[in-house]
C-alpha cells in the first residue's frame, strides 16, 4: 500500500532508539523526509546517515524537549530544511518506582519529559500545518493510561496526559485538514527489555531459551491475546498509516497496538 506521504516532511521525536527509529526509518522508506530527534547529535547523525545510505532522506534536530530553549532549537533546525508536515511525539522515559519512591520531584520531571515537551512541539510546529490546510500530529502514548499498573504511578500518569491533550487537540483542529491521534503500544520488545527478562528468568523460572522466556514472562506480567510482545517495527506501522492519505478520515482516535492486553470493546 503506497501510504502517500511522499515528500512530506516528518519530525520524529526521541528517534535515536527504538520506537522512533522505527517509525523514522518505515516513513523514510515510505517517501518521507525525516527529521531524525535526540539528544546526542552523534546518535541521530548515525541513524540518518544509515537512512540516506538506504536510499532515503534524513537530517537532524538535536536538544532537549524538556526545555523551552531546546525545543526552540530542535523546531529550529527541524524548519531549516523546510516545513514539517507531520510531527510524531514519541519522545519521552520513566524509571521503575513505586509509590514510595516517586517523588512529586520525580513526578514534575516526569510531566515535563512525557507530556510538556510535547506540548512544546505542537505549539512551535502545527500552528503553520494549520495555515497550510493539511498536517498529521501523532502521540505516542500507552495502555497504561487506561489500565494501570500500582508501580510507576508518575508514568501512568503521564501516559493518560498524552492521550487526553492529543483528543483534545483534535477537537481545536476541527475542520482544518489537521489530525491529532494516538498511538497506543503495548509492552515492546527492545534490546534492552530482552536483557532485563533474561536476567530476571532463572529467579522466575521463566525457562532457559528466549521462546521460552518469552512466553512465560508475558504471560505472567503482560497477559494478552497474542502471546508475545510487539516488535518496534508494528508500533511504527500503525503511526505511519496515521500519517497517510488513507487516515485523512482518522480523527482523536487511539489506535491499540497491544496484542488485546487492553481489555475494553471501546
Amino acid at each position: 500500500m503506497d501510504l502517500q506521504v511522499k515528500g512530506r516532511r516528518a519530525l520524529v521525536t526521541g528517534s535515536t532508539s527504538g520506537l522512533g527509529e522505527a517509525t523514522a526509518r518505515l516513513l523514510a522508506k515510505e517517501g518521507a523526509e525525516v527529521v531524525i530527534h535526540g539528544r546526542d547529535p552523534g546518535r541521530a547523525r548515525k541513524i540518518a546517515d544509515s537512512i540516506i545510505k538506504d536510499g532515503g532522506s534524513a537530517s537532524i534536530a538535536v536538544g532537549d524537549l524538556a526545555t523551552d530553549a531546546g525545543a526552540d532549537r530542535v523546531a529550529q533546525e527541524a524548519l531549516a530544511g523546510g516545513l514539517v508536515d507531520i510531527l510524531v511525539n514519541n519522545a519521552g522515559a520513566y524509571e521503575h518506582l513505586n509509590w514510595a519512591d516517586a517523588t512529586p520531584e520525580i513526578w514534575v520531571q516526569t510531566y515535563e519529559v512525557n507530556v510538556i515537551s510535547g506540548v512544546r512541539m505542537i505549539q512551535r510546529l502545527v500552528p503553520a500545518m494549520r495555515e497550510r490546510g493539511w498536517g498529521r500530529v501523532v502521540t505516542i502514548g500507552g495502555g497504561l493510561a487506561s489500565q494501570p499498573f500500582g508501580s510507576h504511578p508518575h508514568y501512568n500518569a503521564s501516559l493518560a496526559a498524552r492521550h487526553n491533550l492529543a483528543v483534545s487537540l483534535a477537537r481545536d483542529l476541527a475542520g482544518t485538514g489537521v489530525t491529532s491521534n494516538v498511538v497506543s503500544p503495548g509492552a515492546i520488545l527492545v534490546p534492552a527489555v530482552q536483557d532485563f527478562l533474561v536476567k530476571l528468568s532463572p529467579g522466575r523460572g521463566w525457562g532457559d531459551t528466549w521462546e521460552e522466556i518469552e512466553l512465560n514472562s508475558v504471560r505472567e506480567i503482560v497477559p494478552n491475546d497474542r502471546d508475545r510482545y510487539g516488535r518496534a517495527e508494528e508500533i511504527a506501522g500503525a503511526v505511519a498509516y496515521l500519517c497517510g492519505h488513507h487516515a485523512d478520515y482518522i480523527s482523536g482516535a487511539t489506535v491499540r497496538v497491544d496484542g488485546g492486553s487492553v481489555k475494553s470493546a471501546f
